[in-house]
């Protein structure tokens, strides 16, 4: 992983992603150590969370996470969920990130050297592309060891380098967690970063990286 003390990085997280790597790992997020990491390792400009809420609800099940997030170094954007009717009757909530993960990643390009993008979406591929043309380099964290693998093809060549998260295991995640360095499979039940008992799970809206978007 090459990071450099006086390089400008920015972490653009897309939460929803994140979340299913995580849970396809079997293992939970301390958010907290997640930004010292990085931030022990570079000059960390900014990390920006992007995820969908569901606004018509009187409890959001994601509104600790979000938060908690906001109050301890993160910059959160956030937009509300839409529900839909698909082709068959059945109803759906729509709520993708990618064009304000995109545009932010553009207007901030000229103020870094370095990117680190949380996703395995493939459709994230053209802006990478688009990044490195501007002469900045795009770090990619997702995991080709999960079933399937997280991280869609094109993404991973794409990019600069590519980071797993099981190589990062035992710096990011709970201390608590049982399975850390671990590759395993199995529900990821997102507790609090700060050391609390609990905390509600992302809501996962992002399709596989293989799988082609239908909404």
């Amino acid at each position: 992983m090459n990071f450099y003390p006086q390089e400008r990085v920015a972490l653009f997280i897309d939460g929803a992603n994140l979340y299913s790597t995580a849970r396809a790992l079997g293992f939970d997020i301390d958010y907290k150590r997640l930004l010292e990491y990085f931030a022990g390792r570079c000059n960390l400009i900014r990390a920006l969370y992007y995820t969908a809420l569901i606004d018509d609800q009187e409890y959001s099940p994601i509104r600790p996470l979000v938060d908690w997030l906001d109050y301890n170094g993160y910059t959160m954007v956030t937009k509300p969920t839409k529900e839909f009717t698909d082709a068959t009757g059945r109803r759906k909530i729509k709520g993708n990130m990618d064009v304000e993960l995109a545009i932010d990643v553009l207007e901030m390009a000229p103020h870094l050297d370095h990117i680190v993008l949380f996703s395995g979406d493939g459709d994230f591929r053209r802006l990478v592309e688009a990044v490195q043309r501007r002469g900045i380099r795009v770090t990619v964290v997702s995991t080709v060891r999960s079933q399937p693998a997280m991280i869609a093809d094109e993404l991973r060549r794409q990019a600069d380098s590519f980071i797993d998260l099981t190589d990062i295991i035992q710096h990011i995640c709970r201390l608590s967690d049982p399975t850390a360095g671990q590759e395993t499979s199995g529900d990821n039940r997102h507790r609090r970063p700060d050391g609390a008992p609990s905390l509600p799970t992302e809501i996962d809206t992002t399709p596989k990286p293989n799988q082609r978007k239908t909404a």
